[in-house]
């Protein structure tokens, strides 16, 4: 992000379990908006789950047109093979993205070590979300100001 320009974020979703994850894309957006970032500034992608949420990511963050990237997702246990070695996946593959393109990467891709489809988890979950999307934007543009303090590296 340069001193002339406003940032240019994406945002990254997973549609496994859209009806959770839209919570915390549309709580980013809106605390985005709140601190002065247009609608024109961002942009939403969506991928079918969340494992796919790197390689997209990197393509982004390799384009120029971005200053950072949010991802967002929802892990969950389903009984057939362990959830953990997704989520290492995922959460690596962010991080490289980051430090091998030095664009900004957030994640609000969660993990709950205990999911279950009936309302109660639901309800808690989309709330969640909606508290995990706004300090995830919050956290984004902190960061990003914090790394226009930088000196320029060669």
């Amino acid at each position: 992000m340069n001193q002339t320009s406003s940032p240019r974020i994406a945002i990254i979703s997973s549609s496994w379990h859209r009806d959770i994850v839209t919570s915390s894309t549309e709580a980013a957006k809106a605390e985005l908006q709140r601190q002065d970032i247009s609608p024109e500034q961002v942009d939403h992608f969506e991928v079918p789950g969340a494992f796919e949420i790197p390689l997209h990511a990197q393509r982004l963050a390799r384009s120029g047109r971005y200053d950072a990237i949010i991802a967002a997702g929802l892990i969950v246990n389903g009984g057939i093979y362990r959830h953990e070695f997704v989520t290492t996946a995922v959460i690596d593959g962010l991080m490289r993205v980051q430090l091998d393109t030095n664009v900004p990467v957030f994640s609000a891709v969660l993990t709950p070590r205990d999911f279950h489809e009936h309302e109660e988890h639901l309800n808690f979950f989309r709330e969640h979300f909606v508290k995990k999307g706004t300090e995830v934007a919050q956290a984004c543009l902190q960061t990003l100001r914090a790394l226009q303090a930088l000196p320029v590296q060669g």
